[in-house]
């Protein structure tokens, strides 16, 4: 059952998870100004209600031998419903992939794709993604650095406003 408005605890539970999902339960609730029991039923709470969806290990993927990220603009043949669902069924095997995103505009979808050199994202590019049914042109983009990589979305404890012109 989702609640129909969070309080400013769960808003503070939910930014301390976002940002340290591997936070003891008193942690939390000392965080959050509550005792530990109702800050664990508050967690599953929100759990079950869909706001939290998982929890994940940040991994290095340069630690791992994952040097290259490549953001792949993909166009289909057709937007057919059932094409554009084949083609994300198909997205779903390919471990290579770590984002899918279905876009408006010229580009039908936008991939996020690790892979350890250039050499092996050529590969995977000829002999995955460009011989895959219903997919006519791939652009792909090399990202040189990341400056920022924020997970999750950012969540105002304060009820404040949203944020305008250059704090946008």
């Amino acid at each position: 059952m989702r609640r129909a408005k969070l309080d400013k605890i769960d808003l503070k539970i939910l930014a301390d998870l976002q940002a340290d999902g591997r936070m003891t339960n008193v942690d939390l609730a000392k965080r959050a100004g509550i005792s530990a029991p109702p800050c664990l039923r508050r967690v599953r709470a929100l759990e079950k209600a869909g706001f939290l969806k998982g929890y994940h290990a940040d991994v290095n993927a340069e630690a791992l031998g994952f040097g290259v990220t490549v953001f792949a603009q993909v166009g289909l043949s057709s937007q057919a419903e059932a094409d554009l669902k084949a083609f994300e069924a198909r997205v779903l095997t390919w471990a290579q992939v770590r984002e899918c995103h279905m876009l408006a505009g010229e580009t039908d979808f936008l991939l996020k794709i690790v892979a350890h050199d250039w050499d092996s994202y050529q590969r995977f590019l000829t002999t995955c993604l460009t011989a895959a049914p219903n997919v006519s042109h791939v652009k792909s983009a090399l990202a040189i650095r990341t400056a920022k990589n924020e997970p999750g979305v950012p969540i105002d404890i304060d009820g404040g406003e949203e944020p305008k012109g250059e704090d946008i």
